[in-house]
């Protein structure tokens, strides 16, 4: 069995909607399904879905290049990350890449964000862009490494990520690791020590080879496992029965055993 550790279902755009997405996922044997949430107004309708599939749990934060009316509290998502399908905070981070200028209400959000799972014992999901030093600093700075979490879509280098590690945190490879220009992030995958290693889709986005440049969905996630498999010199089955391992270890309240 695989698990897609992160993909944004309600935003695919498939015919036969939500429900065809699923089932293709569950045909190419991804027995179960992440779904972040970006934003709060989104989260109602992302709880409803979660709830109507067994083979789903969800995430509760705002993304850190969302636009809100008003910042999140810390008791809000302690409050809203209370419910047996949400088995995580976030996705949450910096992007320095996107928000340009004064950006201390991203840093204070990411904050934010950490205080709240610390609250509620909850593992973090981390959005990180062209901000790795300040993710690393605040994320040491207040203590996330209490509940660990994951580094999601992870680009930068094998640095970064024994830093990361160090930190109670588990590293997740999206479709980019596929890519022929990907070789720092294919050593990464190399060197990652196999019981902290993750895969996803991020699903619409970041489609891997053969499906690059078009939109994506949780059934491509083998395709990200094969090529993993073939750069460790593994076969597919052990990355599978790997990374669903490490999600079970990490996302402990994701009810997945039944699945798949």
């Amino acid at each position: 069995m695989l698990i897609d550790s992160h993909c944004h279902i309600p935003i695919i755009e498939a015919e036969g909607g939500n429900q065809a997405v699923i089932a293709a996922a569950l045909a190419n044997g991804v027995g179960h399904m992440l779904c972040v949430c970006i934003d709060l107004e989104s989260f109602p309708g992302l709880l409803s879905l979660v709830e109507t599939y067994p083979c789903l749990s969800a995430s509760v934060g705002v993304h850190p290049n969302s636009e809100v009316a008003q910042e999140p509290s810390i008791e809000l998502l302690a409050q809203l990350a209370d419910h047996p399908k949400v088995v995580a905070i976030g996705e949450t981070g910096l992007d320095y890449f996107r928000s340009q200028g004064e950006l201390d209400w991203q840093r204070d959000r990411f904050r934010n964000h950490i205080r709240s799972a610390r609250m509620v014992h909850k593992p973090l999901i981390i959005h990180s862009r062209e901000a790795r030093d300040d993710v690393i600093a605040i994320l040491q700075q207040e203590s996330a490494s209490e509940v660990g979490g994951v580094m999601h879509c992870f680009t930068d280098d094998w640095e970064t990520a024994e830093r990361a590690l160090d930190l109670n945190f588990y590293i997740s490879l999206s479709g980019i690791v596929t890519f022929k220009s990907a070789q720092a992030l294919q050593a990464v995958a190399k060197n990652t020590p196999l019981d902290r290693l993750l895969i996803e889709t991020d699903a619409p986005y970041l489609a891997p080879v053969p499906y690059r440049g078009k939109q994506n969905q949780p059934a491509y996630v083998r395709h990200i496992a094969e090529h993993i498999a073939a750069v460790r010199g593994q076969t597919v089955e052990v990355i599978a029965e790997a990374t669903t391992a490490n999600f079970r270890r990490l996302f402990s309240h994701a009810v997945v055993s039944n699945y798949g």
